[in-house]
C-alpha cells in the first residue's frame, strides 16, 4: 500500500455574523430568510465554533480540504466578500476544492456572484480565469475531485437543488475517463442524494438522474452538507456500493437540537487491489466537555 492522502471536509459553515442589509436588499425570500436568522440561527451558527474547527483541521496538516456549500446565509453583496475573506484563512484555492450551496444562490438577484466571487477556489485543472463552470475536475495525489453545483434560488421555504442536463451529460464523459487514469473519484456536492425524513422540500430534484450515473460509471466516495447532521447512505456503483457522506455544519454550536460543528477526515491509499479509505470524524459533542473537539468515530469505509 502507498502512502496515505489525508482529505479533510467540512460543509455549512453560514458564515455569521450577516453584515447589515440595506432596505431595499430585503426583499422576498430575503426578508424570510433574515427574519429566521435574527430569531434563532444566529444563536446556531457561531464564527468562534467554526474558527476552532478549521484550526483543528489545520492541525492535522491534511493534503487537501474540500468545502460542500452553504458559505452565507441569505446571498447579500456582503456577503460574498466577507466569504472570499474566509476561504483564504482556511488555505489557497490549490488546497481547498468548493462547490456552492443553495443559500450561495438564495435569491436570484446575486444567483452568480459565487462563481465571480470564489472562482479561484471553484476552478477545475488548466481553467482559465473568470467565472466558475461545472462539473469542473482537480487532480490532487491519487484524487480526482469533481465538483459540481445544485445551487438553484428557489421559493421561499424551499431548499431544493438541482445538477440539470448539462451537468449531468458532463459527468457521463468525465467519470469513465477518470477511471481508465486510475484515480480515485470524489465527488463534491452540496445536496445529499438521498432524502432524509421531512427534508422533501431541501431535496435534490434530479437525484435518481443522478444515481443512475452512478451505478453505471461509479465514483469511489460522494461528500456532501445541507443537513447539517451526520449521515452515510450507500448506493449502488458498477462494481459495488458507493459511500455518500454527511457532516454537520462547521459552525453549530453544541447544546441544540441540531448536530454540533465536525468535520471529517478521509486517509485515502491505493493498494494493490483498488481502493482503502479510512474515515475520522472529529468535532463537538454534547456530553461533559461541550467545547472541546475530539475524536467521535473512526472506521474503515472501503477496503479491497
Amino acid at each position: 500500500m502507498t502512502d496515505s492522502f489525508l482529505l479533510a471536509h467540512l460543509s455549512d459553515p453560514h458564515l455569521g455574523p450577516m453584515p447589515r442589509p440595506r432596505g431595499l436588499e430585503l426583499v422576498g425570500k430575503r426578508a424570510i430568510g433574515y427574519i429566521n436568522w435574527q430569531r434563532k440561527r444566529y444563536a446556531i451558527h457561531r464564527r468562534e465554533v467554526l474558527a476552532q474547527i478549521v484550526a483543528d483541521i489545520h492541525a492535522q496538516r491534511p493534503d487537501h480540504i474540500a468545502v460542500t456549500g452553504d458559505l452565507v446565509n441569505i446571498a447579500l453583496p456582503a456577503e460574498f466578500i466577507e466569504a472570499a475573506a474566509w476561504l483564504k484563512t482556511v488555505g489557497p484555492p490549490h488546497d481547498v476544492s468548493l462547490v456552492p450551496g443553495n443559500h450561495d444562490a438564495y435569491d436570484i438577484s446575486t444567483r452568480h456572484h459565487f462563481a465571480n466571487a470564489w472562482a479561484d477556489y471553484l476552478h477545475g485543472d488548466g481553467a482559465s480565469t473568470g467565472a466558475a463552470t461545472f462539473p469542473y475536475v482537480r487532480r490532487r495525489g491519487p484524487l480526482a475531485l469533481i465538483g459540481v453545483s445544485t445551487a438553484t434560488p428557489t421559493a421561499p421555504f424551499v431548499a431544493t437543488g438541482q445538477l440539470g442536463r448539462a451537468q449531468r451529460n458532463a459527468l457521463e464523459s468525465i467519470l469513465p475517463q477518470l477511471a481508465q487514469e486510475n484515480l480515485c473519484r470524489v465527488l463534491l456536492i452540496h445536496h445529499p442524494l438521498h432524502v432524509a425524513p421531512g427534508r422533501w422540500t431541501a431535496r435534490l430534484r434530479d437525484a435518481d438522474d443522478l444515481l443512475s450515473i452512478l451505478k453505471q460509471h461509479g465514483v469511489e466516495m460522494v461528500l456532501h452538507g445541507h443537513d447539517h447532521r451526520h449521515a452515510i447512505v450507500w448506493f449502488d456503483g458498477p462494481s459495488g456500493k458507493i459511500p455518500a457522506i454527511g457532516v454537520p455544519s462547521a459552525s453549530a454550536a453544541s447544546g441544540g437540537h441540531h448536530h454540533p460543528a465536525a468535520y471529517n477526515l478521509f486517509s485515502i491509499a491505493r493498494t494493490n487491489d483498488g481502493w482503502r479509505i479510512e474515515q475520522t470524524v472529529r468535532g463537538f459533542v454534547n456530553e461533559s466537555s461541550p467545547d472541546a473537539i475530539t475524536d467521535i468515530r473512526a472506521e474503515v469505509l472501503i477496503a479491497p
